[in-house]
């Protein structure tokens, strides 16, 4: 039985239905073939070119003209330790905001650290804390971003951790909710890594302008570093390993932002660490439609002595694109 090509045609868009033609049947269709946009929107998060930040061959200033121009990315997620003196300079604000303007970047979000434990069980230091993030509410809403990202940490065991941590965080959310401005909490460090821990902890703070930033690679509880350097974190012990699925699946009913953390890749440009189409999927389920962030920590962990094979910063931005474009057209 002989097969036309209007048949074979037909066909193959039969099969590839689902899975976005363009990924499924790349050698056939074209490489110019447009994948299915995706549920989601993406955005680049700073952090994906820390080792270019710290080595001040980049300025946050540019960042956004990075963003946009090197990748083709018009929406970024700043991390307040690059411009950390800035956040009431108001000349350096304008100039920013004038910038992403210009460039048609949007101001998605602001990672803030640094700025004290929002679970510090001493409440006069709680309440300072709160208030260092005063600044950096204000900031986001100068520059249009929807929310700061924070994170939360203190002193004791989990349980009086998330009492002091409703109240101070609590507090700010309050701020946050007078300016418009969201603020959500990525699983970060210490017990915030608990996705059930936090969950309970967000779950009491009665407010839209509360929420999460789950990120895909930070479940993992650790002892609590001597010290905030990375070389510390990266020496302590793993007391447990959350399970990077569950957890998100746990926060999204609170997300209002979505990191997707990746640091290697194999040959078919997939994450060695992280299956995106199951997490992808779990997210799409939650009926995210926001952003997500890229960060590509692979040249960030070179850089710290970390053993693996990982690609520079600009090829692993482009991968973690790539792979969530092909994986956001097939979900």
């Amino acid at each position: 039985m002989t097969t036309s090509r209007r048949e074979f045609m037909q066909q193959l868009g039969k099969t590839a239905a689902g899975l976005g033609a363009a990924a499924a049947f790349p050698e056939i269709l074209g490489a110019e073939t447009p994948l299915k946009k995706p549920f989601f929107e993406i955005s680049l998060a700073e952090f994906s070119l820390a080792g270019s930040l710290f080595s001040g061959k980049l300025k946050n200033m540019d960042f956004p003209a990075k963003a946009k121009n090197d990748f083709g990315i018009d929406a970024v997620e700043y991390v307040t330790m690059f411009w950390k003196d800035k956040a009431k300079d108001h000349a350096y604000l304008n100039e920013l905001k004038q910038r992403t303007a210009d460039l048609g970047v949007r101001n998605v979000l602001i990672m803030v650290d640094g700025e004290g434990q929002l679970g510090d069980p001493d409440a006069n230091k709680r309440r300072q804390a709160v208030e260092n993030h005063y600044k950096w509410v204000d900031a986001a809403k100068f520059l249009g971003c929807h929310s700061i990202r924070v994170n939360l940490e203190g002193e004791g065991t989990p349980s009086e951790i998330a009492k002091a941590c409703v109240d101070g965080y609590g507090q700010l959310v309050e701020y946050g909710a007078q300016q418009k401005i969201g603020v959500i909490v990525e699983n970060h460090m210490g017990i915030s890594t608990d996705p059930d821990w936090l969950a309970a902890v967000l779950g009491q703070i009665k407010s839209k302008y509360a929420g999460a930033l789950p990120d895909f690679g930070n479940f993992t509880e650790r002892t609590k570093p001597e010290t905030m350097s990375m070389e510390a974190y990266l020496k302590t012990t793993v007391i447990k390993q959350h399970d990077k699925y569950q957890g998100v699946e746990t926060l999204m009913p609170f997300a209002k932002g979505v990191s997707a953390k990746t640091h290697a890749f194999d040959a078919d440009g997939n994450d060695t660490e992280t299956d995106f189409v199951k997490m992808l999927t779990i997210i799409k389920k939650a009926k995210f439609r926001g952003f997500i962030g890229i960060e590509s920590e692979g040249s960030f962990l070179k850089m710290m002595g970390v053993p693996g094979d990982y690609p520079s910063e600009e090829e692993g931005i482009r991968a973690t694109k790539r792979l969530l474009e092909k994986v956001g057209a097939m979900v």
